[in-house]
């Protein structure tokens, strides 16, 4: 009876011994507080959505979210700081996907976004807008193209700098529309409406909070959003795809990044606190307020769209002939 007792409790213990090793590694992820680098300065985009995902992911996990602005370099500084952190789940990054991509190619990286960072989720994306001074004479996005091509090389659009998404999204409208405008970069939105509002220049494709109310006012003229659906904020604007330019799509946009090679498990942990944050009303209702629509997805399908947004934009940099300066 003794060495039944024995060989049973001898069982018990290995079993139990069976379920502490095959533990998931996410069960003691983490331990310790984990830094959000976000590629921008404090206040702008960027900062405010890492801010604001990583204070509710905090709250989850029961450990601190850290943001730390890194800038510069069109986001490279940033990125390339978090592709060189280990990869144990303690430094994640938040930044845009087609701006970070235009930069990794712009500026010449040895960093590669699609090899040397493991996507965790979208977090969301902002809109963007096609806006005109009214003294332009021009209501619709088919009789700016005619102007333009009526008047090659006289049009101009401002973007926020060379080689930023916004300036690659007025590239592509170039060269989807078959017309020859001239690139005016500032630095910075606000520092391009004056110059906007009264005509010194053409037009811009720009994140859409900045010109909002101007738009409203009707000092700007609102032609089309290149979203894959309407603005809720801009409701009788069309699309771009709406106004007759099949395929035309840009945004500014968010979403959580880890170093490569980090473990899958708390890879699937944090893409699970992620959505599950992403789902909370007040929190999208805070977001949708800046002009941000979150939208989530698997680490998978942010892959795949950062693909996409490579070949993209690879080859209007490539078509526009455009170079660091």
């Amino acid at each position: 009876m003794r060495k039944l007792i024995a060989a049973i409790g001898s069982a018990l213990l290995a079993t139990a011994g069976g379920v502490v090793a095959a533990a998931p590694a996410d069960a003691q992820y983490p331990t310790k507080p984990i830094r959000v680098i976000a590629a921008f300065p404090p206040g702008g985009g960027v900062d405010i959505v890492a801010r604001a995902v990583s204070e509710r992911i905090a709250a989850r996990l029961g450990q601190s979210l850290v943001v730390d602005n890194r800038p510069g370099a069109g986001t490279t500084i940033g990125t390339e700081l978090a592709v060189k952190s280990a990869p144990d789940g303690y430094t994640l990054l938040v930044g845009p996907i087609g701006a970070a991509l235009i930069a990794q190619i712009y500026y010449r990286k040895s960093f590669d976004m699609r090899r040397d960072l493991a996507p965790i989720s979208k977090i969301g994306y902002g809109t963007i807008v096609l806006v005109v001074s009214p003294s332009l004479g021009v209501s619709t996005v088919k009789e700016l193209i005619a102007l333009a091509k009526s008047k090659p090389g006289q049009l101009t659009f401002a973007s926020s700098g060379t080689g930023s998404n916004i300036h690659l999204t007025g590239e592509m409208f170039k060269q989807r529309a078959g017309i020859d405008i001239v690139h005016v970069p500032y630095k910075g939105s606000a520092l391009m409406l004056p110059d906007l509002i009264e005509g010194r220049v053409s037009m811009a494709l720009d994140s859409m909070p900045a010109h909002l109310p101007h738009i409203k006012t009707g000092r700007l003229r609102a032609l089309a959003v290149p979203s894959i659906q309407r603005s809720a904020q801009l409701p009788d604007v069309p699309t771009m795809i709406e106004a007759g330019m099949t395929g035309f799509q840009s945004n500014t946009d968010y979403a959580l990044y880890a170093p490569a090679n980090t473990p899958k498990e708390i890879i699937t942990r944090l893409n699970r606190e992620t959505i599950a944050v992403l789902e909370q009303p007040d929190l999208k209702a805070r977001l949708a307020a800046l002009g941000i629509e979150v939208s989530g997805g698997t680490p998978e399908a942010l892959r795949v769209e950062v693909v996409a947004e490579f070949d993209k934009w690879s080859k209007v940099l490539k078509e526009g002939n455009i170079r660091q300066e």
